[in-house]
């Protein structure tokens, strides 16, 4: 039985640093640094910086 290849690019979730809960989700390469972006916020109403975590 051969071993599974792994994918190359990997879903992550962009998680709001104003810790309302609110997050989205997207792709990277698996070879990439962690993604941090300055996104909207509709909870707080502003933007915000989204930090990377995994996908549970």
């Amino acid at each position: 039985m051969a071993a599974k290849a792994k994918a190359r690019t990997v879903l992550v979730k962009l998680v709001s640093s104003a810790l309302t809960g609110y997050f989205y989700t997207t792709t990277r390469t698996r070879l990439a640094d962690k993604l941090a972006f300055r996104k909207y916020d509709p909870i707080v109403r502003r933007h915000v910086l989204f930090t990377e975590q995994k996908m549970k």
